[in-house]
């Protein structure tokens, strides 16, 4: 059983950056054909991909966010990171990584629960 959990600061001051780590458990993410992915929810609006990191370490961002997002890894605590730089109050959201064992496709095998990200000052 594939298990995500997200973690994270919860309140951010705007200008800052966020880092968020998901910590993988019941395969590891250098898994031949698994894709490690972040997507977000703002309040009253949709699911927003933010982008993923393969099993061999390569990234895609979402062009809108690709100048503040970086997402990277380390195998050793089967664990990958989110950082959004320059965050504003309209970073407001639950963030979730995901797996997806098909590629890059927007479709999830496995969900984390999910973290709050609040940007205020």
């Amino acid at each position: 059983q594939v298990q995500l959990q997200e973690s994270g600061p919860g309140l951010v001051k705007p200008s800052q950056t966020v880092s968020l780590t998901c910590t993988v458990s019941g395969v590891s993410i250098t898994t031949n054909g698994y894709y490690w992915n972040w997507a977000r929810q703002p309040p009253g609006k949709g699911l927003e991909w933010m982008g993923a990191i393969g099993y061999g370490g390569s990234t895609w961002y979402s062009p809108s966010l690709q100048s503040r997002t970086s997402i990277s890894r380390d195998t050793s605590t089967n664990q990958f990171t989110l950082r959004l730089s320059s965050v504003t109050p309209e970073d407001t959201a639950v963030y979730y990584c995901a797996s997806d064992s098909r590629g890059v496709t927007g479709t999830y095998d496995y969900w984390g629960q999910g973290t709050q990200v609040t940007v205020s000052s």
